[in-house]
């Protein structure tokens, strides 16, 4: 690797470890990827976070396959090219299986506009169809999700999360877990969340446009 893929790795070693330390990928579930001179790096199947240094990490080229010899690519490495070749403007994927999110989608439940922070995946989180893992039909799902947004939950498996930098698809992933409590919260209590207006959601939205360059 050159001295800037191996930079980008350990980023990526980073986020994958804070996002475990945190409780968001428990048993070594989710990946984290971004982007690296006209491939992405991502984290390995089957190894723990706590395990993870510069050499585990995997390249992969975003149109084609994944080298036949070496350490596999996390088995989700289908979606993280599908969303890469979908959206320029994504330089950073995190897919976690956070409890909270986790739980919701399994309900086939998004979240809607009930709380401002929504604004920081682009506005109401749909729920994706669910597709079994490592499939392209999962990978389409989740292109089909983050159309004009930042986060998809996926049905019964997890959350998507993405941005123009590892440091803003990691503060979406953690956003997104957050507003899941909250929302499951009052589920729990039989409350009825008060949904945003449109128009304060557009302007809420308007505030939050240039928060990639926090990235």
């Amino acid at each position: 690797m050159t001295t800037e893929s191996l930079d980008r790795a350990g980023e990526i070693i980073a986020v994958a470890q804070a996002l475990d330390a945190a409780g968001l990928m428990p048993n070594k579930s989710g990946n984290v990827s971004c982007r690296d001179d006209g491939r992405f790096l991502i984290t390995p199947a089957a190894l723990p976070y706590r395990d993870l240094t510069a050499e585990t990490i995997v390249a992969v080229p975003t149109h084609g396959e994944p080298a036949s010899e070496g350490r596999r690519p996390s088995s989700e490495w289908r979606m993280h090219a599908a969303i890469y070749r979908a959206r320029p403007d994504v330089g950073a994927i995190v897919h976690t299986h956070s409890p909270q999110a986790t739980a919701l989608s399994c309900a086939g439940l998004g979240l809607p506009p009930f709380h401002y922070m929504i604004a920081l995946a682009g506005g109401e989180v749909r729920c994706m169809p669910y597709a079994t893992f490592g499939t392209a039909e999962l990978a389409w799902s989740a292109v089909a999700g983050l159309v004009d947004r930042r986060a998809t939950l996926l049905a019964n498996h997890g959350v998507i999360a993405v941005g123009p930098s590892l440091r803003v698809a990691q503060a979406v992933a953690l956003e997104i877990e957050n507003l899941a409590s909250q929302y499951l919260a009052l589920r729990a209590a039989g409350l009825e969340p008060k949904l945003l207006a449109p128009d304060e959601l557009r302007r809420v939205l308007e505030k939050f446009a240039d928060y990639g360059r926090l990235g």
